[in-house]
């Protein structure tokens, strides 16, 4: 397992990072998963044994019981690993029980701390973009929690990149927090955050946290094109992420997974991880299983290297188009680029990947 500096801070993470989704499942997260206190604490001793120091939750994930069900099973080695939740979702029937205001963020932490059993979180994250609040004031509260040892970094997920960028500007302009990393969404199925978030994070120092790398299952190499979900698969169900643009070119995705996997002698699921691991600024790609089997399995993609032929048709057949301004930036100022830059572009210079 390689340990990857989280964007500027000093803090070093896992390549891989246990995501708890489908721990105490109940509500709609009931088609994620239906893992009790006993089955993750079985899956944290497969994540530890492998060496992911980093867990991932959410106070939203039914209700808080993903968070109680965490606590329980680290329950006498809340030490040996790296916590990490979210803030922001609605979480009661009141006014002011979902947003990122100080009220709101301050009571969430207090309460996300008393499920998860800990006095500290280490990484606390707004889990989306809040519009109606101020940024000033979201940071404020983020200041507040790490000033009082409730939180010791902090972080963003879901944003757009104009949406981080403002957030840094203020945080440099306040003397307030800045966020050490952004959770987004980016699998071979879905690559727009390589648009602008990617770069951004590039260009400012942001750990990227990679979440749901095979597309809520889709991925895995169990779909096939003109065939129904497999049952019991998220698909199957009445969950909505991510959302499918384009099934001609997620099947063809897939099939050229399912055909590098086979070549190596593992899944298609282990393809899209490792893929994602050498993506430009990826710190940690995060990995949540039904079962054992699984997580198992996607632990394993970190042993597996692929060729630069079969990057190249990872590349091909899932690569996102150049809209405006980057097809511009391509052709006419492709001679001063930033690694930032080339992050999107770099593969558009070079037809054959």
């Amino acid at each position: 397992m390689e340990y990857r500096q989280l964007g500027h801070s000093g803090l070093r993470v896992s390549e891989l990072t246990l995501g708890t989704m489908g721990f105490g499942g109940s509500g709609k997260f009931r088609d994620v998963g239906e893992i009790d206190v006993d089955g993750a604490r079985r899956q944290i001793d497969l994540a530890l044994a492998a060496g992911v120091n980093l867990i991932d939750t959410a106070d939203v994930y039914s209700s808080g019981a993903a968070e109680e069900t965490v606590g329980a099973a680290l329950s006498g080695r809340r030490d040996q690993v790296l916590l990490a939740t979210k803030a922001r979702f609605e979480m009661g029937p009141g006014p002011n029980d979902a947003g990122l205001s100080r009220h709101h963020l301050i009571e969430a932490c207090e309460a996300s701390l008393r499920r998860l059993q800990t006095d500290h979180i280490d990484l606390y994250q707004v889990h989306e973009w809040d519009g109606q609040t101020r940024l000033e004031e979201t940071l404020g509260a983020l200041d507040h929690l790490l000033q009082s040892g409730k939180a010791r970094y902090v972080g963003c997920s879901n944003f757009a990149g104009w949406q981080v960028m403002k957030a840094l500007g203020i945080a440099e302009r306040t003397g307030f927090p800045r966020f050490v990393s952004q959770q987004v969404y980016l699998s071979l199925q879905e690559r727009s955050a390589e648009y602008e978030i990617v770069p951004s994070a590039i260009d400012q120092g942001l750990g990227l946290l990679l979440w749901s790398p095979l597309a809520g299952g889709l991925l895995a190499g169990k779909f096939r094109r003109g065939q129904p979900p497999p049952p019991g698969s998220r698909q199957a169900s009445d969950w909505s992420e991510p959302p499918v643009y384009d099934e001609d070119r997620l099947y063809d995705t897939i099939e050229v997974l399912v055909e590098i996997g086979e070549h190596h002698g593992v899944s298609a699921a282990q393809v899209a991880i490792a893929w994602l691991l050498t993506r430009p600024g990826v710190t940690s790609v995060i990995v949540a299983a039904r079962t054992e089997e699984q997580l198992a399995d996607n632990l394993a993609a970190t042993a597996l290297e692929l060729t630069v032929e079969e990057h190249g048709r990872l590349e091909a057949v899932s690569r996102p188009p150049l809209i405006y301004p980057f097809w511009h930036q391509a052709a006419s100022a492709n001679d001063r680029l930033s690694d930032a830059d080339l992050s999107l572009i770099s593969p558009h210079l070079q037809p054959d990947g």
